[in-house]
């Protein structure tokens, strides 16, 4: 049975649209976008589709947080590897400064005993008080110049292995210090992970329910691959590229985390487009919502990812006249749309 207030709701957007296509389709292929429309809009819209669209849209903001989570968890795995070489690189540098340590110490032992095995003080009044003649004075004093200089290059590699042990240790202590935060960090960052992983698998036991309840005609709108928008023609040969890519992907599944070829999510589909024009962007929406260039809404060219919802959620390509190309959600297709609702910026990668 249909519901009123939902029915109101979907007319209301499909008018919209309707004026938003009429404009759209009778300007040339332009940079500037209109109005953001709903996605898909059609007639006929069941209460039972809203419904699977609505908990889709849920589903894809829960699979967003999931594959941040996965992310951040990998950089912050990443911290704790480096912390834990560190840490094993100063530990080793100590061990080595400390063998050196003890090696200079048996040196530096000789001169600090005694100066000569006669016991004769080790300088050169000593020379020439104890020396028969001034060549024996000579000959003393240029061996003790000798033994000083060695005396002092003893002396200073012991205190350079000292210092070396105690930057070493200072280091280490450090590096200990971040591997424990960071291996703290990653701990609780994978507990929420597997919270977010449960709440997304809740949600799509949700959608599955309800998709049980979709009639042959609303299968059928999920599966629509959009309009027939005719030739797209980028600014450069990159967003060229991933534009014909992602179009070529039209009626592909949607599938939570995948990055093609054979199905996506809305960001694998963009990264895997332009992964094949040579330039790789990040994983997810969110991330990939501040990569390139920030480009206004009014200079929107096909090739350019738009972005939608706060925090960011969800991205397609555009290709112009205030459509965009995308992996809407589950259930769905890679498909032609209008620009959503809660449009929230766009970037250019290319």
């Amino acid at each position: 049975m249909k519901s009123h207030p939902v029915r109101r709701v979907v007319s209301g957007a499909l008018a919209a649209s309707a004026v938003i296509a009429a404009v759209g389709m009778s300007q040339a292929p332009a940079i500037a976008s209109p109005i953001p429309a709903p996605q898909q809009p059609a007639d006929g819209t069941s209460d039972e589709l809203a419904r699977y669209r609505e908990l889709s849209a849920q589903a894809e903001r829960l699979n967003e947080e999931y594959l941040n989570a996965k992310e951040d968890l990998t950089a912050k795995q990443g911290e704790v590897d480096k912390a834990t070489g560190d840490l094993e690189n100063a530990k080793r540098a100590e061990t080595v400064a400390q063998g050196e340590i003890e090696k200079h110490r048996v040196e530096a032992d000789k001169f600090g005993k005694a100066s000569f095995t006669s016991g004769a003080q080790m300088n050169k009044m000593s020379a020439l008080l104890s020396g028969s003649s001034a060549e024996d004075f000579l000959d003393r004093s240029s061996a003790l110049d000798v033994l000083a200089t060695e005396r002092n290059r003893v002396l200073q590699n012991y205190s350079g292995a000292v210092r070396q042990a105690t930057a070493a240790r200072t280091q280490a202590a450090e590096a200990q210090t971040r591997a424990t935060a960071a291996r703290d960090a990653a701990q609780q960052l994978a507990t929420n992970l597997e919270t977010q992983k449960n709440a997304l698998d809740e949600q799509i036991r949700q959608i599955e329910a309800a998709g049980g309840n979709l009639s042959a005609a609303d299968r059928a709108k999920q599966n629509d691959t959009g309009a027939d928008v005719g030739p797209i023609k980028a600014p450069g040969a990159a967003a060229q590229t991933a534009v014909d890519a992602a179009m070529g992907k039209r009626g592909r599944p949607y599938s939570w985390g995948a990055t093609g070829p054979n199905s996506f999510d809305c960001s694998g589909l963009t990264g895997w487009a332009y992964k094949q024009a040579g330039i790789s962007l990040p994983r997810t929406s969110r991330a990939q919502s501040v990569y390139g260039q920030s480009v206004p809404r009014s200079a929107l060219q096909p090739g350019d990812l738009v972005f939608f919802n706060q925090p960011v959620s969800h991205v397609g390509i555009y290709i112009g006249n205030g459509m965009m190309v995308h992996a809407p959600t589950t259930g769905d297709v890679v498909k032609v749309s209008p620009l959503q609702k809660n449009f929230s910026g766009a970037r250019r990668v290319a």
